[in-house]
């Protein structure tokens, strides 16, 4: 009698525990749960997350050099969005101070030093092609991308992408400056805001034009799909988006304005959503 309630019961906890794993199973297969992980490559070291299933697809976050996961619910969530149909990967920008991700401060090459951070991040997922969506700042970050790795960025999203206004040359400078720089001093002693100003000076005003990251006849020759979605406000000018959609030759343009009102943002997530299925690898 005893062995019999006791099998009875053990087969009930054993039912249970099945029917509780379930949706853990269920989500895990569906590709929607989120992971977040650590690596370190030397002296740097880069949170990230990574959510669903597919072809992979790099997310960088606007924010300037304060850039982080957290940045990719602006203006839409981003993460939400794609994870249905990629495996959609996102880091912490190096330093960002609100961000786990930290390294040494690259004077001579700030813009190198992170897409340097971009590619290590992919080489460590071991994923070889990915296409990439990246908003205000993630517009540099792209281009620099494509004229580093060519052959491993399918295709682009530019989103409201930074660019440099010819009557407002300092501006990246100067809200960097004041909005990131000395925090990120407070927090890293052995760092100092001379050294903050040399790396701004170097990043925003020793070539500030076009995109920073690529000249213009760069663009012209660069092959990969890219669609941008222009912005107009001062760190995200209209004329330089523009610019950079008419030379590039693989190029596609959303409507403008397509953050206003709200009710557009789902139109130009749909453009998006398309663009990047028509330029998904088949096997993927």
């Amino acid at each position: 009698m005893v062995d019999r309630i006791r099998r009875r019961l053990l087969r009930t906890g054993a039912a249970a525990t099945m029917m509780a794993a379930a949706p853990r199973l269920l989500a895990g297969q569906a590709g929607s749960a989120s992971t977040a992980a650590f690596f370190e490559r030397g002296p740097v070291r880069i949170h990230y997350q990574e959510t669903g299933s597919g072809f992979p697809l790099l997310l960088i976050a606007g924010g300037g050099l304060n850039s982080t996961i957290a940045g990719l619910a602006n203006p839409f969530n981003a993460i939400e969005a794609f994870k249905g149909e990629y495996r959609c990967i996102a880091a912490d920008l190096r330093n960002a101070n609100s961000g786990q991700s930290s390294g040494p401060l690259e004077i001579d090459r700030p813009w190198d030093s992170h897409t340097d951070d971009h590619l290590a991040l992919m080489d460590h997922l071991r994923i070889e092609r990915f296409m990439v969506l990246g908003f205000c700042i993630g517009g540099p970050f792209i281009w620099n991308l494509l004229r580093r790795a060519p052959n491993r960025v399918v295709a682009a999203v530019l989103a409201q992408p930074s660019g440099s206004r010819p009557e407002m040359r300092d501006l990246f400078y100067e809200t960097n400056s004041k909005g990131w720089g000395p925090e990120f001093v407070k927090r890293r002693p052995e760092i100092t805001m001379d050294m903050v100003d040399r790396f701004l000076t170097r990043m925003y005003r020793t070539n500030p034009d076009f995109v920073f990251t690529v000249t213009r006849d760069f663009v012209r020759t660069c092959q990969t799909p890219v669609l941008i979605l222009p912005d107009d406000i001062p760190a995200h000018p209209y004329a330089v988006a523009m610019e950079a959609a008419m030379l590039a030759p693989n190029s596609e343009v959303s409507m403008f304005p397509w953050k206003e009102p709200r009710e557009r943002i789902p139109l130009a997530v749909r453009q998006i959503r398309s663009f990047l299925r028509a330029h998904r690898p088949a096997s993927a």
